[in-house]
């Protein structure tokens, strides 16, 4: 009775042992690989042929399971020279996932593998874009067009190598200058920006001038018209003036005589002006009498 009790153990921790190895489980985050003697034989929950759950196997079967979600692969930042020949420091990562279990264990094998032949096609990609633009437009250009290419080029590069892989995304994190160059590469832009805003204070000095020339060539003109156009009146206002007293002394030559003598005497007998002028001057003659008569009446 206790040879059978032995045996019956037995048996189960067989049976379960050979349960344990003829089945396994597959997630719905997972895809399977199955191998028979190391080489592949079936694929089980592939994207497009969905079939998780419990699974069996023959007992010298192995199971290779490989993540279905986004896996982001962070890269090691790297010195790429730009179009100029300036050294940048760029740091980027990827996004990808595995799409055809069967060729990613062909081509790359594992994880780490994979990330190894990523790394090799970002790099190439990233010194292709890169190196084809100047420095100043990495560091502060458009950083979104410039991704956009490196994505495009390392996609290409890993649908031409069939490696079972899918890119999702690609994204530059820092991309800066060395601090051995960074100082000097300032002080080149510093230099280069001093040249520019020398060069248009240049040009705005010059068109100032032109300015200003033009203005005082405008305004000499303006002052000579008007100086023509008020002696032109003046004259006009002179000729209407002697017309008038014409016209005045024509009526009464004597009281015509009389007020000229008038004005002169207000414009030349001012406060403390001295005249010397013999008596009978005809300056005075108006003061000879007191009816205000002249001599020749």
């Amino acid at each position: 009775m206790r040879i059978l009790t032995i045996l019956a153990v037995l048996l189960i921790g067989a049976a379960a042992v050979g349960v344990a190895t003829a089945t396994y489980t597959v997630s719905e985050t997972q895809s399977a690989l199955v191998l028979r003697f190391g080489d592949p034989v079936r694929v089980i929950n592939e994207v497009g042929d969905e079939d998780p759950g419990l699974q069996f196997k023959l007992p010298w079967e192995e199971v290779l399971h490989f993540d279905k979600r986004n896996v982001e692969f962070d890269m090691t930042p790297r010195q790429i020279q730009a179009g100029d020949q300036e050294r940048l420091e760029v740091d980027a990562f990827l996004r990808y996932r595995v799409i055809d279990p069967l060729r990613f264990f062909q081509t790359v094998r594992t994880e780490s593998g994979a990330q190894l032949r990523l790394a090799t096609i970002t790099e190439d990609a990233l010194r292709a874009v890169v190196g084809s633009i100047p420095s100043q437009e990495v560091i502060s250009g458009q950083r979104a067009a410039l991704m956009d290419r490196v994505e495009a080029a390392v996609a290409s590069a890993v649908l031409r190598a069939d490696l079972g892989i899918e890119v999702i995304d690609v994204r530059i994190l820092r991309a800066d200058l060395p601090d051995d160059v960074e100082e000097r590469v300032f002080q080149r832009m510093r230099s280069e920006r001093e040249q520019q805003a020398s060069l248009i204070r240049a040009e705005g000095e010059e068109q100032a001038r032109e300015i200003r020339a033009g203005a005082d060539r405008e305004a000499t003109v303006i002052l000579a018209n008007a100086r023509a156009e008020a002696d032109r009146i003046r004259g006009d206002g002179d000729a209407q003036r002697n017309r008038i007293y014409a016209a005045a002394y024509g009526q009464d030559p004597e009281f015509f005589a009389f007020y000229r003598s008038m004005i002169a005497y207000e414009t030349a007998l001012r406060d403390g002006t001295p005249i010397v002028v013999p008596p009978d001057s005809e300056f005075f003659e108006y003061f000879r009498f007191r009816d205000g008569s002249s001599a020749n009446n």
